[in-house]
């Protein structure tokens, strides 16, 4: 993520675990520089991944650390819906949050209009 206004790197995020068998793909280590914490570029960043995604797939998939409280209300904020546990990429158990093309919460995400608040 670059912010337009300054050019400044702020942060970046990624897909990971692409699943045809499950028609899903997860969208995870997403990393902000303090100075834009609070503000819509997570969000924003969130939102245009989960449009693309959409284009592949059913359904994205978010593992949050137990203690990240602020993530897991984050993915919250947008839509996500806790759905139990998975391991994560090191193995460590991780609360497990969706988002399908096919529920309520999807039209939200997708609207242009969509913060995430």
């Amino acid at each position: 993520m670059i912010d337009r206004k300054s050019g400044q790197l702020i942060g970046s995020s990624r897909y990971h675990g692409y699943d045809p068998e499950h028609d899903e793909v997860e969208i995870g280590w997403a990393f902000l520089a303090r100075s834009h914490w609070g503000g819509t570029y997570n969000a924003e960043l969130e939102r245009l991944m989960i449009r693309h995604a959409f284009q592949f797939v059913g359904t994205v998939t978010f593992l949050v650390g137990r203690d990240n409280v602020r993530s897991q209300r984050a993915v919250e904020r947008i839509g996500g819906l806790l759905n139990g546990t998975r391991a994560d990429g090191s193995g460590a158990e991780s609360l497990l949050y969706r988002i399908d093309s096919h529920t309520s919460e999807a039209p939200q995400v997708l609207s242009p209009d969509f913060g995430g608040a």
